[in-house]
């Protein structure tokens, strides 16, 4: 079983994540789940994943993490996910609280304490986790894996060269992939491909309660989807992270070395891809470049039903 932490700023396709996580206990022991701003301001981002998980009752320590980038204001992703930062839900019940230990002191205490190596799962700016590797560069050793949603080598969509997460937060960015620990970079080039179509997310209305709400969720997701050329359906980025890890088979990936642009004019929070030939050791992130788009969604399907189960039960 991996001992994972999830650093998230809910978000649509973060809310699917986190439940695409909880629906797996057998495969996943979450040991904390932190919160970043990015799609929204963190506290709004926070409260979202406490109605979140007071919807599928599940109680797990709730760390709130950086307001803002390390250098530059935060910028929002309102134009995607609305005012509140997961619009589209009816949910209101907060039935848990945050820790009052931040996220950096959280993570640092998860990591050093456990017996074993974590493995950090990161869907949103990557603020928290350069703060965490800045401050205590030891718990590095402890890590095993980072598994995040963000880049792209071949295109951006926050800017013609810069995905969204990457974006928020460079400076963080480049600490990250500059740590050496070992990365699984879902990126745009596989995202974007990781589309439930309109067709199928309808299913989902009759269903369980859990399912209604991820309906609802894309309901409004799909509003943003439609206005930038998803004429099919809405790319489910962040799941990515998680489904790599559920079932690496139903992805292709290369590895590259990853360098991120922090100063350029047109081009800053680009994950830029050397694709010369390096020695092994210089390739710092196996990039996901391709997957099987069906095994994906039913992968989601059955998390739904999983959690509609157990919330009936």
């Amino acid at each position: 079983m991996r001992r994972i932490i999830i650093d998230c700023d809910p978000g649509h396709d973060d809310a699917i994540a986190i439940l695409l996580a909880l629906a797996h206990p057998d495969k996943f022991k979450i040991e904390g789940i932190t919160t970043v701003g990015g799609n929204h301001n963190v506290d709004k981002i926070t409260d979202n994943l406490l109605k979140l998980l007071t919807l599928v009752d599940k109680d797990i320590k709730v760390a709130k993490g950086a307001k803002s980038p390390l250098v530059c204001p935060l910028v929002t992703g309102e134009e995607a996910h609305g005012g509140t930062g997961m619009d589209g839900h009816n949910l209101s019940d907060i039935k848990f609280k945050p820790i009052a230990k931040g996220a950096v002191e959280f993570m640092k205490d998860i990591i050093t304490e456990a017996s074993e190596k974590i493995t950090l799962i990161a869907i949103g700016p990557l603020t928290n986790i350069a703060m965490l590797f800045s401050t205590f560069p030891e718990v590095k050793e402890k890590v095993e894996l980072i598994s995040l949603m963000g880049g792209g080598i071949n295109e951006g969509n926050k800017t013609a060269a810069a995905e969204f997460n990457i974006y928020v937060d460079p400076e963080a960015a480049k600490i990250v992939f500059d740590s050496g620990i070992p990365i699984v970079m879902s990126g745009l080039d596989v995202t974007n491909k990781a589309q439930m179509y309109y067709t199928e997310f309808k299913r989902l209305k009759g269903k369980g309660k859990v399912s209604a709400f991820v309906n609802d969720l894309l309901d409004f997701y799909s509003i943003f989807s439609r206005k930038f050329g998803y004429d099919k359906g809405s790319a489910l980025h962040d799941p990515c992270a998680i489904a790599y890890l559920l079932n690496p088979d139903i992805f292709t990936a290369k590895k590259y070395h990853i360098d991120i642009e922090t100063t350029g004019t047109v081009t800053r929070g680009m994950t830029v891809a050397d694709r010369r030939k390096l020695p092994e050791g210089r390739l710092n992130a196996n990039v996901l470049l391709d997957l099987d788009r069906e095994a994906f969604v039913n992968m989601i399907f059955n998390a739904l039903d999983i959690l509609d189960t157990e919330c009936n039960s």
